[in-house]
């Protein structure tokens, strides 16, 4: 990774180096050719309008350039954050679900009792992660002999959705729905594809555990809450649904494998900074006003000396020079990227 970090700086700084050996030695050929034939001086001269015309094209459509990208990513963000909103509601919705379902009487007598006294100072992150070795609470949880049919897994799972960082072990008294959910906890929610959780249970593996999840002790003023959230969520996934191991299966699909990559993936959009090729346009629109338009205006209004004459037109030269040798290599890695 190192080695080819270090090629693609190489890449930008080869045709840098290149461009300002150009400049420099345009600026002595030319400084000596003022010097040895006067009229070049004059040749010098009668090419600026002609000179500050093509800096003043090239500028002029890279700051049209510049703007209507910029109107562009304007209006893309604000169609990201508009889609951020509307599935930030949706995991609202899903989380109250979950707290429903972890208030409710489907889990068996003492789980509750077993996971948050016993293993109080322990979260389901950790317990997915034993092999890292970095919690000792989380091996001695997997070693011991559970009397709750393997549901205590389901529980940790469901009370990890309600926590808003990946350090968090408890559930606070009234769940926090925020404007922004944190990066890390979006990340963690992914990378252990929480909510998955139901489908297994109440999915693949329901025959096995319909012993130990009792659907029916769920009130049934909660039933109806939560068919109405799911529906919210999305109408037409969660049409004519009803309470039951289906329905439940299908809500953790749908919020493991849909909703929260969607929520992962727009904040990522939302984060996104302005894209490189923009930076290095602007940087060449910069060079190419002060150079190629403001230096040798100033030298027809002030009179100034040719050197600086001379340096507007090295410089120029130098940057489209720049500008020819890099400019596919931007463009390559911003549709790469």
């Amino acid at each position: 990774m190192r080695e080819k970090s270090f090629f693609k700086y190489l890449n930008t700084l080869i045709p840098l180096i290149f461009s300002g050996l150009l400049c420099i030695t345009l600026v002595f050929i030319l400084w000596q050719k003022t010097n040895t034939d006067q009229l070049f001086i004059d040749t010098l001269s009668n090419i600026i309008t002609i000179f500050i015309s093509i800096s003043g094209f090239l500028a002029a459509f890279i700051m049209v350039y510049l703007a209507s990208s910029a109107l562009g990513l304007k209006k893309n963000r604000v169609q990201v954050v508009d889609n951020l909103s509307q599935i930030t509601q949706k995991m609202h919705n899903f989380r109250e679900i979950v707290s429903l379902l972890l208030q409710s009487k489907v889990w068996l007598p003492g789980l509750k009792e077993y996971i948050d006294n016993d293993f109080e100072a322990l979260n389901f992150f950790e317990v997915k992660e034993f092999y890292k070795g970095k919690s000792k609470l989380a091996i001695e949880f997997l070693q011991e002999s559970h009397h709750f049919g393997d549901t205590e897994n389901l529980y940790l799972e469901l009370k990890s959705l309600l926590m808003l960082r990946p350090k968090d072990r408890k559930i606070p008294k009234n769940v926090i729905y925020p404007k922004i959910y944190d990066k890390a906890i979006i990340k963690k929610w992914l990378e252990h594809k929480c909510g998955s959780g139901l489908l297994y249970y109440f999915g693949y593996k329901f025959g096995i555990y319909k012993e130990t999840l009792d659907i029916e002790s769920v009130f049934k003023r909660h039933q109806d809450k939560i068919i109405s959230l799911a529906n919210s969520i999305d109408p037409e996934v969660f049409e004519d649904s009803s309470f039951n191991e289906v329905f439940l299966s299908k809500l953790g699909d749908h919020m493991s494998n849909n909703i929260i990559p969607k929520l992962f993936q727009l904040q990522e959009d939302v984060d996104t900074k302005m894209p490189r090729i923009l930076n290095y346009l602007y940087f060449i629109f910069l060079f190419l006003v002060m150079f190629g338009i403001l230096l040798p205006l100033s030298f027809l209004i002030f009179n100034l000396p040719v050197l600086l004459l001379i340096i507007s037109y090295a410089s120029i030269i130098s940057i489209i020079f720049f500008l020819t040798t890099t400019f596919y290599q931007f463009l390559t890695k911003e549709i790469n990227s």
